[in-house]
């Protein structure tokens, strides 16, 4: 009997690796049973060895099977935690749907935070009554602070660009927002250190073009045929959050956008650096191998950007594929169900005083409509 003791108190021990709690305390409380029934029987329950035993095996079974439960208490609740911060992370940064009008679209997100699914980079798309708003932005720093900041901006986006407003207006609109946010910083000494580059993108269902706002954000690429243009802002504005520094002039740039690809990222993706300190370079990447979806872009450019970072990113990286296609000249009210915008396709009325008297967050963002409209209405 006395060869066969260690192997009862390591039993409790080694199902609590595998087993759960409650097959660990059967198996220990028959191991306790087994013990003390040897012992009956060879009439040696009650000395002073045996009964010591005894006790070991009861205490180690004990403590085996609490640390069992406990740690599944602890595992259960990490899952509901998990499980509440994926649902909030994805409810800031909603997914984007497959088609948006005309356009084939995919996104890809990277965040540098482990177990976490976003950070201070952003990407949104609206549909307007006439074609497709896009944003993509990244906001200075990470954590916690960087995600409140980004989800700022998404909602003020979300709620002004269906509306009838130009894209100077729209950015103008955004950089008060910021500006707003910063005047009750979450830390004080960040409130100098905050701001959010963005590229604000209308892409008409109409015409194959794309217009577009830069504010100090990186350049889209333009792909067709395994080749890559850099599509660069002529007159590119400060990033949202520092226009009180100046006074920010929102240029339009206009670029020819025919059925081809089109890459929005962040500079998480250009400033990825390998052991040796190379940066990636997106702009040979992006074109070394065929492909014919966004998704398979976005799949290729993400597999071969860990592949270069051996799986270890330092910055939130966030990339989105956009791929035009032959869109029929029919109303876009019927058409456009993927981001239902009522408002929008209700009527063509205008909205004066945007970028003059923008509101403060939460309240109207626009200014009444004339009576004449509402009469039409």
């Amino acid at each position: 009997m006395l060869a066969l003791d260690p192997l009862l108190i390591a039993a409790p021990a080694i199902s609590a690796s595998f087993a759960s709690s409650l097959v660990t305390g059967v198996i220990s409380a028959i191991d306790v049973a087994a013990m003390a029934g040897d012992g009956l029987l060879h009439h040696i329950l009650g000395t002073m060895l045996f009964d010591s035993e005894l006790i070991a095996l009861v205490a180690v079974s004990a403590i085996v099977t609490v640390c069992r439960y406990l740690r599944e208490r602890h595992r259960r609740e990490l899952a509901q935690v998990r499980t509440v911060s994926e649902t909030t992370q994805r409810v800031v940064l909603r997914p984007l749907p497959r088609r948006i009008g005309p356009l084939r679209i995919a996104s890809e997100y990277l965040a540098a935070q482990e177990q976490a699914l976003i950070g201070g980079d952003l990407y949104a798309a609206v549909r307007t009554s006439g074609g497709t708003r896009l944003i993509i932005g990244d906001v200075l720093g990470k954590g916690l602070t960087a995600i409140g900041d980004a989800a700022l901006l998404l909602g003020a986006f979300r709620e002004a660009a269906h509306r009838q407003a130009t894209l100077p207006d729209l950015a103008a609109y955004l950089e008060h927002c910021v500006c707003w946010n910063l005047a009750e910083p979450t830390e004080a000494d960040q409130a100098a250190e905050c701001f959010i580059t963005a590229a604000l993108l209308d892409i008409p269902d109409a015409t194959p073009q794309m217009h577009m706002v830069t504010c100090g954000h990186p350049p889209p690429l333009r792909l067709r045929e395994r080749q890559a243009t850099t599509l660069r802002a002529t007159h590119p504005a400060p990033p949202l959050g520092l226009g009180e520094l100046a006074t920010p002039d929102y240029h339009v740039d206009t670029f020819p956008l025919e059925p081809r690809d089109l890459l929005l990222y962040t500079d998480g993706v250009i400033e990825a650096r390998d052991a040796r300190g190379t940066f990636y370079p997106l702009t040979q990447r992006v074109t070394s191998r065929p492909h014919d979806s966004p998704q398979a872009l976005l799949h290729h450019l993400r597999t071969d950007l860990l592949a270069h970072v051996s799986g270890h990113l330092a910055d939130d990286a966030a990339m989105v594929a956009l791929q035009r296609t032959p869109w029929p000249h029919t109303d876009i009210c019927a058409t456009s169900r993927e981001v239902p915008r009522p408002s929008a396709c209700a009527g063509s009325a205008t909205h004066e005083g945007l970028a003059s008297s923008i509101p403060a967050p939460g309240q109207a963002l626009f200014a009444s409509r004339r009576p004449q409209d509402a009469a039409e209405r």
